[in-house]
């Protein structure tokens, strides 16, 4: 059992060996913090935590280091959150502010938290589970040359250009038009998605307009089809190799991670938030997913009626108060920002 003040030496320990990334000795922990004791009783306060392997030295003779389960105490034991600076609060609002869609305001939310923090940003997109398709427009580029473009009610947007086999007469695009928007149109995306299976499932009339619906048709449906699937956007991969010093191995599985996105979906998704939103899995938390040293820490965010994660992806040795703050205020922000888009339409 970790006594009050062992647990703030293990605080200290923890922000110095962020700071410098240099093992934390007792002199240190006296000079810097203002404990009102002395280093010997540091000392002891230390060897207790050793022996409770929250913390560890990595030469002989030397400081100590934060292990993976006293990252763990430390982010469990947290006070409060280091708040973010009014211009920090500033820039996201700004970097945030008039999206053109779905796609660019999750971009530019894992750029402004790359910004903030040098971590990888990750953010989730959304479940579209309940998004119902809200527009669907063909437009006739002239001869068989057409663009589709799909909208949910959630905010997400497809855009596909295609060359359909038969050239089409603005006539028959205003058909074609007409056609895949009665049978999609209002409809949830897994209802769209069934009913433009049934269409493909008839027999064909075998004529130009009937063609073209059906090609346009499966157009649609395999961008319905993406909306389903499960999504990542990030950004500040570059930062890995800036910290590679961070990780006692390589850090080739995590850019696998990044680079396949699975892994990362299965792991936000098994992290159990607290009261307000935030989850960390830290280290060899995340053994079982490849990524034994590295720390995951997630912000929920709401997007009409469903919830999604943004987070931040790093080295063991992170600033967890500073990266769960900006989580916490990105999150905030998409979600008020998705909020009164809903609330608009």
């Amino acid at each position: 059992m970790v006594s009050e003040r062992g647990l703030q030496v293990l605080r200290a320990i923890v922000q110095d060996y962020v700071d410098t990334n240099e093992p934390v000795g007792s002199k240190t922990i006296v000079d810097r913090h203002q404990f009102g004791v002395s280093a010997a009783t540091i000392r002891n306060d230390m060897a207790l935590l050793e022996d409770e392997e929250l913390i560890a030295a990595p030469h002989t003779s030397s400081g100590r280091i934060p292990t993976d389960k006293g990252y763990r105490v430390f982010v469990d034991h947290l006070a409060e959150l280091r708040p973010l600076s009014s211009a920090q609060r500033s820039a996201i609002a700004m970097f945030l502010a008039d999206p053109v869609d779905l796609d660019d305001l999750l971009m530019r939310t894992v750029r402004a938290l790359t910004q903030l923090t040098g971590q990888v940003a990750i953010v989730q997109y959304p479940s579209f589970a309940r998004a119902s398709v809200s527009h669907v427009e063909f437009v006739h580029l002239g001869g068989s040359r057409v663009v589709v473009i799909v909208v949910t009610d959630t905010g997400r947007v497809s855009q596909r250009v295609a060359f359909l086999q038969s050239e089409l007469t603005d006539e028959d695009a205003a058909h074609v038009k007409r056609a895949i928007g009665a049978l999609v149109t209002g409809t949830h995306v897994r209802e769209a998605a069934q009913a433009i299976a049934d269409l493909l499932a008839r027999e064909p009339a075998a004529d130009r307009i009937d063609d073209a619906v059906r090609a346009v048709a499966r157009i649609v449906a395999e961008e319905l089809d993406e909306f389903r699937q499960d999504r990542l956007v990030m950004a500040g991969s570059a930062t890995l190799a800036k910290r590679e010093g961070d990780f006692r191995g390589s850090i080739y599985p995590l850019l696998e991670a990044i680079e396949e996105q699975v892994t990362l979906l299965r792991l936000m998704g098994e992290m159990v938030a607290d009261d307000k939103g935030l989850a960390a899995s830290i280290g060899r938390e995340n053994a079982a997913f490849g990524l034994p040293e590295a720390s995951v820490v997630t912000g929920d965010y709401d997007s009409a009626g469903s919830r999604a994660r943004v987070g931040l992806l790093g080295p063991t040795r992170m600033d967890y108060p500073t990266n769960l703050a900006a989580v916490r205020a990105v999150a905030h922000y998409l979600s008020r920002l998705l909020d009164e888009d809903e609330t608009s339409r």
